[in-house]
């Protein structure tokens, strides 16, 4: 009889890619006391059973009492961020929010894509924010965690809600999306670009379809994401892309054809992140490139290091979004000079301020006196 101590006499089994799903594993979170691994007890059934079949999404509701979430980071032209949903179907591998579900003692692994919290009470909460007395309007930006438009939004429209609040309040509004469900909404965020309140943002990590396929299962096709910004630009909406993230030996020399596309599509403004593998993100991406791109995992992570001053990954202000050492500064200096060729406008964009109109506190609830 084995003792506790003895070696498991199958070992362990290293985790396969699900369909539509971009983690391979649901590795356990930072925060959790034990750590589980998957084991052939001989019996085939971890390969045979559902662990290696389709996992279901599921959607419960989150209890937070406030939307608006605020932040001091020089690194984004922002201090003020909502996110309707927590977790992300959209399943991109490399997302820099997945290690956020750990503190909701999930994985920020499949969990991350397939139990989502979402907040229907959103734009009744907002309100609330917005008609408070001190409050003052600043641009508020959507998709700077999990993206607003994730296939459930479809269902539970609770970004359109929120659109329809800050609409009627001429609040201003910056969207950041890798969905073309974007345009659903165009009915509220054209008439709000007229009066400079409201501008979009589409990410385009690839054009190749097959890379985005397995970096982004659930998120809507390259060549749609293009189409989505035709149609924002000729709503009339400031329409920028994102070049993000960028994957050194992967995606990098994609670059210029991904600002180019989008430019000829109407985009305005341009982008770009290198690839941020934070926390949790570090071994699940590592994971990824070994069952999609065990050939290029070496190089990515090598081109990766060379970028960031030899670690997967630096979270200082500064350089966390661009990495640093001559590898990031001409991955930089390609940028700046494909905008330029392409005609990207440079400059700051303002979003209005002056045109806010708070709501009326609500008063449903009957007076003590």
């Amino acid at each position: 009889m084995a003792s506790d101590t003895d070696p498991l006499p199958y070992g362990t089994l290293a985790a396969r890619p699900r369909k539509a799903r971009g983690a391979v594993s649901n590795a356990d979170g930072r925060f959790e006391p034990y750590v589980h691994e998957r084991v052939d007890d001989g019996w085939d059934s971890v390969e045979a059973g559902d662990l290696e079949g389709r996992v279901a999404t599921t959607v419960s509701v989150d209890a937070s009492r406030t939307v608006i979430a605020h932040n001091e980071s020089p690194d984004v032209p922002f201090d003020r961020s909502i996110n309707p949903y927590r977790g992300c179907e959209h399943g991109c591998v490399y997302c820099f929010a997945r290690p956020t579900h750990a503190f909701l003692g999930l994985s920020p692994g499949l969990d991350f894509e397939t139990r989502l919290l979402a907040k229907p009470e959103a734009a009744k909460l907002l309100r609330a924010e917005l008609a408070r007395p001190g409050y003052r309007p600043a641009m508020i930006a959507m998709g700077t965690n999990t993206d607003p438009y994730q296939p459930v939004e479809k269902r539970l429209s609770i970004t359109r809600a929120i659109l329809e609040l800050l609409a009627k309040t001429d609040h201003p509004v910056s969207i950041t999306t890798k969905s073309a469900l974007v345009t659903r909404d165009l009915d509220i965020l054209a008439p709000m670009a007229a009066k400079g309140l409201a501008s979009i943002a589409i990410s385009v990590t690839s054009l190749d379809p097959e890379i985005a396929r397995t970096l982004e299962p659930r998120a809507a096709r390259p060549a749609v994401r293009l189409e989505a910004i035709r149609q924002c630009a000729a709503a009339g909406v400031p329409t920028a892309v994102m070049v993000a993230p960028v994957v050194p030996a992967l995606t990098d020399h994609e670059m210029e054809a991904i600002l180019a596309a989008a430019r000829a599509a109407g985009a305005t403004r341009a982008g770009w992140i290198l690839l941020r593998l934070a926390m949790e993100v570090r071994g699940l991406f590592e994971e990824w490139l070994a069952a999609n791109a065990p050939d290029r995992k070496a190089r990515v992570l090598s081109r990766l290091q060379a970028m960031r001053s030899g670690a997967v990954y630096q979270s200082d202000f500064g350089i966390r979004m661009t990495g640093s050492g001559p590898d990031a500064e001409f991955l930089g200096k390609r940028f700046a000079v494909a905008c330029r060729r392409l005609g990207y406008d440079d400059g700051p964009l303002r979003h209005e301020t002056g045109l806010f109109r708070r709501p009326a506190a609500d008063t449903r609830q009957l007076s003590l006196l």
